[in-house]
């Protein structure tokens, strides 16, 4: 079987009877057996296959969707009917989903086939998937490195070609982060494009489920089929929705402005390669028209504890629902109302996930409320305008997607501030709510591959994809 890295060819070879779905499939079922990885939790064979045959009939008879034939995988926090969903998380230990979400509809109605539910940190919750409860994920490319997070499975299994793309949920920069260290490409769109029904809640003004891909057309096939507005997600966007696939055609050799943060650029713990290979790509750029000018942001240290702040009171409200009561995780050492609550998160919450409820309630509390959370929303607010302001002005903003390549395994594990200040470059897009991407146009010396990131101002995801497509085409 031929290793696919793009959807057209796929599709091509489907329409022409060189492969059909269920082969296809099944190679791909074949791959993640013998996968070292770790990267998928659990392979939905007969689901997968049943859909897969369907899908076959369907391209016979003329009636195949848009996505006919694209074998996918889903992270570990998105509800697929009638299959286990667990947030790698203990305390959701044989759950299974009794609905859909609402990307996993879009993606079925339009023939995508779901091949499984891929590892991720618990509760997306991390930036190493380290803090899963079934292991860590490996980086295919050097298994002693980590594959980024909390999508690392996601990002591990399109890398290692166990699927042609996945979704991840990218909170802080967990679609992009990982898509860095694995160099693919990953794309957190805009706020409120994708809705978030049936996306297990980690921080819920923060959190937007995107694609992970090798190349900028799939993402933007996929998100053009999984975006718009769900009655079931309120804070969904009623804005109309542009096709991706069609800006992708046009415009080829548009001029853009595009600005730079000079402190992301001068930021202390930039790995100098990566800050080299930035200042390189900016002067491509201007040879190639664009106008690339720096800008001051002067808010940069503020991003990340900002960030924290506000997620980890958003989570620890969020993750009040597992309380052993109702479903998921009881503790047998249970004996009471209390014992019930106390031992079950206790046994069946990770330490990762712990440190957060406990900042988050600490935020969140009487005495402590109007100095961290009221404060946080202020600081959000004011990181939005200066935002919006450098983008009156410019239509992209260029940086780095992390500032390291992969790190080794357990090398951060104990200190949580370094492993925090890995998302300094990613954790602005959830801030602003601007769409933001990863493309893999990096490569060290220490043989890992990492991201340049594109951000774009809100409900501009095609254009930020336009351009993207064309950056990756010319670099």
């Amino acid at each position: 079987m031929k290793n696919y890295t793009s959807y057209a060819t796929v599709r091509e070879d489907l329409d022409n009877g060189v492969v059909s779905c269920v082969e296809l499939t099944t190679s791909y079922i074949e791959k993640i057996k013998k996968s070292k990885t770790n990267s998928f939790l659990e392979v939905f064979e007969q689901s997968a296959l049943e859909k897969a045959k369907e899908v076959d009939a369907k391209l016979k008879s003329g009636t195949a969707g848009k996505l006919a034939g694209l074998v996918i995988g889903i992270k570990d926090n998105i509800s697929y009917k009638n299959h286990k969903v667990s947030g790698a998380s203990k305390i959701l230990e044989g759950f299974e989903a009794i609905y859909n979400a609402t990307v996993v509809e879009r993606l079925l109605a339009e023939d995508a086939i779901i091949v499984g539910r891929l590892n991720c940190d618990e509760f997306a919750m991390g930036g190493s998937n380290e803090n899963s409860a079934y292991g860590n994920v490996l980086n295919p490319i050097d298994n002693s490195r980590v594959p980024g997070g909390s999508s690392g499975g996601s990002a591990a299994a399109v890398r290692e070609g166990l699927c042609l793309a996945s979704l991840g949920s990218d909170t802080g920069g967990s679609i992009r982060q990982p898509a860095s260290y694995c160099g693919i490409v990953g794309y957190k769109p805009t706020y409120g494009r994708v809705s978030r029904y049936g996306l297990l809640a980690y921080a819920s003004s923060f959190d937007q489920i995107g694609p992970l891909a090798n190349n900028v057309e799939d993402i933007a096939l996929i998100s053009e089929v999984i975006s718009g507005k769900d009655a079931y997600d309120s804070t969904s966007s009623s804005r109309e929705l542009e096709s991706y696939t069609k800006a992708l055609k046009e415009n080829d050799n548009k001029k853009y402005k595009i600005a730079y943060l000079k402190d992301c650029l001068d930021s202390s713990g930039l790995d100098t390669e990566i800050k080299a290979q930035t200042s390189k790509l900016i002067e491509q750029l201007k040879e190639d028209g664009h106008t690339v000018e720096g800008v001051d942001f002067p808010m940069l240290e503020y991003l990340v504890p900002n960030y924290y702040i506000l997620t980890t009171a958003e989570a620890s409200s969020n993750l009040a629902r597992y309380d052993g009561a109702r479903y998921g995780y009881r503790s047998p050492r249970a004996k009471d109302i209390e014992t019930t609550y106390v031992y079950s998160r206790s046994e069946g919450f990770g330490a990762e996930v712990k440190r957060r409820i406990m900042l988050g309630t600490f935020v969140l509390s009487a005495g402590y409320y109007d100095a961290y959370y009221t404060k946080g929303m202020k600081v959000r607010r004011l990181i939005k305008e200066k935002t919006e302001e450098i983008f009156k002005e410019y239509d992209f903003i260029l940086l780095p997607t992390a500032p390291t390549t992969a790190f080794k395994i357990g090398e951060n594990i104990e200190d949580p501030i370094t492993m925090y200040l890995q998302d300094i470059f990613t954790v602005h897009a959830n801030l602003a709510g601007i769409p933001a991407i990863s493309l893999p146009l990096g490569e060290h010396s220490n043989g890992m591959p990492f991201g340049m990131q594109l951000m774009a101002k809100r409900f501009d995801d095609a254009k930020l994809l336009q351009f993207s497509n064309q950056l990756m085409h010319n670099h």
